[in-house]
């Protein structure tokens, strides 16, 4: 035991020397976010307004034209992501509801206008 910590110690003095301080081997400990450079469309059970966006994805055959991930708040890890991104934007996470969407750079509210983002998606890409 002690002569594992005597070997962890070891490496990461190595590594701080080579790396010039610890701040340069924190990301080696984060953990990756795989939807770093994703659009991403936020939703939750029984929401009416994700409903309409629902149906305007499916209508409109979105998920061919457009590349966007969608996480549903359910999920702790989910509503803590969409936490993140409001703060982001500036806005109280208090008062943030779905749908939301993010588009890797700004924050998109209700149902009105991620449809309109995703209009705006299609136009662009004809």
């Amino acid at each position: 035991m002690v002569i594992a910590v005597l070997v962890a110690i070891a490496v990461f003095s190595v590594l701080m020397y080579a790396n010039k301080g610890v701040l340069s081997i924190l990301p080696y400990f984060e953990k990756p976010n795989p939807y770093e450079n994703s659009i991403i469309l936020f939703y939750g059970d029984n929401c009416d307004h994700c409903t309409k966006v629902d149906n305007f994805i499916r209508d409109n055959a979105m998920e061919n034209k457009v590349a966007f991930v969608r996480l549903n708040i359910s999920d702790n890890e989910n509503l803590n992501l969409l936490s993140d991104k409001a703060q982001t934007c500036g806005l109280d996470i208090k008062l943030i509801g779905v749908p939301f969407l993010w588009d890797g750079k700004t924050c998109i509210l209700g149902d009105v206008a991620v449809i309109n983002f995703f209009k705006v998606q299609i136009a662009a890409k004809k």
